[in-house]
């Protein structure tokens, strides 16, 4: 069911939510949490793929991102489908939940007329555009303070699947465009933000 968040400007910067279907907690595993952060880094290296922030959860993942050719949906839809059957592929190979999670995967999958067998990743990318310094500040956070939130650390930077580390100093399983927020007494300022590499 669409929900609104849609991606109309492809090439500005999106807060993106990708969820499992049924919030399967399929990022328990190293090899599913190791097999996203390489085909990200891929994106960003081969497909023009700017992020600015993320952080990868037992079930879906954030994205602080942007596209500089003008198509994250593009982006993002080959991201999904490439790592789902990657995903798959691996879950056959000695996977101890494997029978329920296809099952949930392929009941998902039914339910859409667009879907091949199995849908692991849900259709929708929960994309919010940021309009302003107040929202990417806000998103920030929410994004670094996910796995603290959860009780999985107490320090944001301590996660090591998330931008927390870069935006701490340290360096972080991914390269990212840390982003400095432009304080301005006048309010928001439309696309006010500086990269810092």
């Amino acid at each position: 069911m669409p929900t609104g968040y849609k991606i109309i400007e492809q090439d500005q910067l999106y807060f993106l939510t990708l969820q499992v279907v049924e919030w399967v907690d399929l990022f328990t595993r190293k090899k599913y949490r190791d097999l996203i952060v390489e085909n990200l880094r891929y994106c960003c290296e081969n497909k023009n793929l700017e992020i600015y922030a993320y952080v990868l959860m037992s079930n879906h993942l954030h994205l602080l991102a942007k596209c500089n050719n003008g198509g994250l949906s593009n982006v993002l839809r080959d991201f999904k489908s490439y790592t789902a059957k990657q995903i798959l592929g691996q879950m056959m190979e000695g996977e101890s939940r494997r029978e329920w999670m296809l099952h949930v995967f392929k009941d998902a999958a039914a339910k859409h007329v667009r879907n091949a067998e199995y849908q692991l990743w849900t259709h929708e990318n929960h994309a919010e555009q940021i309009f302003s310094n107040n929202f990417i500040h806000q998103k920030l956070a929410y994004i670094h303070q996910n796995p603290v939130r959860a009780g999985i650390v107490g320090k944001a930077e301590d996660y090591l699947y998330s931008s927390a580390k870069n935006y701490a100093g340290e360096e972080g399983l991914l390269r990212v465009e840390i982003i400095e927020p432009i304080v301005e007494s006048g309010g928001w300022q439309t696309g006010g933000w500086n990269t810092v590499r």
